[in-house]
């Protein structure tokens, strides 16, 4: 038999395969990994070649395909609602630097906040061999079936933020009662009597929270909850400015509000500015997420942080525990962060500014 034609080296610039080496070389591409591997098969002779032509092209090994072709990888799925914005793009920066550290990469997806787009993002991860996925569930996620897809597919799921009520899962949350109770027991240590809350889908865990800390706050202060002050929406701007103009419209309206979302929380000092109210001095204003927005608008808006890197860096801690694990049986995990109330001038009220500022999370 013939010995195989060497073909041309590969143009200038072009990123250089397995396959480009063992062309040049006359030999197979099982010849060139197992060289590249150090393979005991590979006699000392060959294995220099190889090298010396890998170290010539400066070839890079395409280590993801190999992991695939040995059925694990070290990628790390993510699915996030969206990337926008300073909470989930910093909760996946902590992510990142956690699974860099510990030698995975990380695959992204947006869900849009769309049950049909979670599902496919789901199914794509698993066509890729993920080791892990971290996962915060869409608005509008109702059934989660397809995340027991991934769990009877022996691959380890933790959800951050968001997750699913009454199922017992991994997962690393806020305190979003005791963010809620912060913030709005601040608004009544400012001397407010009259807090309004724009409120999330209560089908959401995060939502449901922060208003029942709203209405810890406002119980531990003898003040009756009034329904006719709490606004449910979908925590836009515009979702915020139709509740305060509806508030406008009410006998007695509301002297604060805490919006459980920092969008929401700017379209009620938007609605207030064009109504002719002053922030704080007439109508004083708490969001949440710490959105970076509210540092310079005008008045700055206080917030209650997330602790988006820590948290990020906690659920892929935790995943690394449960890949690490190989199938033995944990447990549901549950890590639960505190949250820090941002005083800043939107709720800080003229006539009582010497109250103190609530800068430290209250630990339970």
């Amino acid at each position: 038999m013939p010995p195989r034609k060497k073909s041309a080296a590969p143009a200038t610039g072009a990123p250089v395969s397995m396959a480009d080496l063992a062309r040049e070389l006359g030999v197979s591409m099982t010849t060139i990994s197992r060289a590249l591997s150090d393979h005991h098969s590979i006699g000392p002779e060959m294995k220099r070649k190889v090298l010396k032509l890998a170290k010539k092209y400066n070839y890079q090994p395409n280590r993801l395909a190999s992991a695939l072709r040995k059925g694990r990888s070290k990628l790390l799925g993510i699915i996030v609602p969206y990337i926008e914005g300073r909470f989930f793009a910093r909760v996946v920066h902590g992510m990142e630097t956690a699974a860099r550290q510990a030698g995975y990469h990380v695959i992204i997806c947006q869900s849009n906040e769309e049950e049909a787009q979670e599902r496919r993002n789901i199914e794509a991860l698993l066509n890729l061999q993920v080791a892990g996925i971290l996962t915060s569930v869409a608005r509008t996620t109702r059934d989660y079936q397809h995340f027991d897809q991934v769990t009877e597919r022996g691959v380890p799921l933790v959800f951050f933020d968001r997750r699913p009520d009454e199922r017992p899962v991994h997962a690393v949350v806020l305190d979003d009662q005791e963010g809620g109770y912060l913030a709005t027991r601040h608004l009544l240590q400012q001397g407010c009597r009259r807090v309004a809350h724009v409120a999330g889908p209560q089908y959401l865990n995060i939502y449901r929270n922060r208003r029942l800390g709203y209405l810890q706050a406002l119980q531990e202060a003898g003040i009756p909850p009034d329904e006719a002050l709490i606004s449910y929406g979908d925590m836009s701007q515009e979702a915020g400015a139709a509740a305060l103009r509806q508030w406008l419209k009410l006998p007695a309206p509301p002297d604060a509000v805490f919006a459980a979302g920092d969008y929401a929380a700017l379209g009620v000092m938007e609605a207030a500015l064009s109504s002719g109210l002053a922030v704080p001095g007439e109508l004083a204003v708490v969001g949440f997420s710490n959105e970076t927005f509210t540092v310079i608008s005008k008045p700055a808006i206080s917030s209650v942080e997330q602790r988006c890197e820590e948290m990020g860096q906690a659920a892929v801690r935790l995943l690394l525990e449960l890949i690490e694990a190989d199938g033995s049986v944990l447990g549901p995990r549950q890590l639960v962060l505190h949250p820090e109330l941002l005083v800043r001038a939107s709720s800080q009220r003229l006539e009582v500014s010497a109250a103190p500022k609530e800068t430290k999370p209250r630990r339970k």
